[in-house]
């Protein structure tokens, strides 16, 4: 880590942690009342821990680094160089590359050497918000509170963009990472690709727009597709951290079920609060998936069984990792963030 990213990493940090903390609510605790799930947290360990803090420190890390990871050469890149970053850096959670990293951590790896694969799982979490949002998707013009891409950039620029940052996601993690043995290298590589393609999150974004306007959608269908669009993405997460830092394959399969099961409960919150928030809390458009006549878990469900349902599917992913003990805390204590979480 060279002197100048230190101190880039200090001055940013300090502002990160101001905003982060008042965009999500950490200084006050969790909003159990905007999911209206309440939360069966992990008895009482030997270690503190503060969730709150733990998020902001990560998140101000990968803002640093994900700021560092796109610049333009010329003025000829100068265009999509902008649109990318101007999505890559448009504020979230950050929970994809804080996944890895707290993976990686829980088998005694370095957060350092897990930041470029967490870099690129934001790049390519980036892609499918811009091309989730486009006109021939899900056509909205609100993403994290600010335009969507192609509302600033045409819809031509946004999916070049999005094109983008999915092949760079691959060059930075073969270029930027350093003391972890290639063969390790590769399996992330051939990881991420699996988990973006047609049996991962594309496959499932085509199965979701088949089933827009679709009568009768069954259940086991809408686990499927989330199973795919949304869960695939967290499973590779705490999968490329684990396998970061040299965990066997059992281990590796315990963070993948853990990280499924959160994938699932995360996409069964999303529904609930598309239907409790409003669009200032969300950052994007509330109730979209009734103007878009989706089956939600919400429709199909009801309310209160959403809920419960997502309780049921946290307890089962956090008993994939306790037997970590006070190492998994840090997961544990995401899994218990994400169905009571407010955006």
């Amino acid at each position: 880590m060279t002197p100048q990213y230190v101190a880039s990493l200090t001055v940013i940090s300090a502002a990160v942690l101001f905003s982060s903390a008042c965009a999500y609510g950490f200084l006050t605790g969790y909003n159990t009342k905007a999911s209206g799930i309440k939360v069966e947290t992990a008895p009482r360990r030997s270690t503190q821990f503060n969730l709150q803090t733990y998020l902001i420190e990560k998140k101000a890390k990968v803002e640093v680094a994900l700021d560092a990871s796109l610049s333009s050469v010329g003025p000829h890149s100068d265009k999509i160089i902008e649109s990318m970053k101007y999505s890559l850096m448009a504020g979230g959670k950050r929970i994809r590359p804080i996944l890895c990293m707290a993976a990686c951590e829980l088998f005694n790896g370095d957060e350092n050497i897990a930041m470029p694969t967490a870099v690129a799982l934001e790049m390519i979490h980036t892609m499918s918000l811009i091309h989730d949002d486009l006109p021939s998707m899900d056509n909205d013009v609100l993403r994290r509170g600010k335009p969507t891409n192609h509302v600033l950039y045409g819809e031509d620029v946004a999916i070049l963009a999005g094109d983008a940052l999915l092949s760079t996601s691959f060059e930075y993690v073969a270029t930027h990472t350093d003391g972890v043995p290639a063969e390790r290298v590769v399996e992330i590589l051939r990881r991420l690709g699996k988990a973006v393609g047609p049996h991962g999150l594309a496959g499932g974004q085509v199965k979701d727009l088949e089933c827009e306007n679709k009568e009768g959608v069954t259940l086991a269908e809408l686990e499927w597709i989330h199973m795919h669009k949304t869960a695939s993405l967290l499973r590779v997460s705490c999968a490329a951290g684990a396998i970061i830092a040299g965990a066997s394959k059992e281990d590796v399969a315990a963070c993948e079920e853990f990280a499924e099961k959160i994938g699932m409960a995360f996409q069964i919150v999303d529904d609930i609060l598309d239907v409790t928030s409003t669009s200032a809390q969300l950052g994007k458009t509330a109730g979209k998936d009734a103007t878009c006549h989706k089956t939600t878990y919400v429709t199909l469900l009801g309310l209160e069984k959403s809920q419960s349902e997502a309780q049921r599917i946290i307890t089962e992913a956090k008993a994939c990792i306790e037997k970590f003990g006070d190492r998994a805390v840090p997961l544990l204590s995401i899994a218990d963030y994400i169905v009571s979480r407010k955006n």
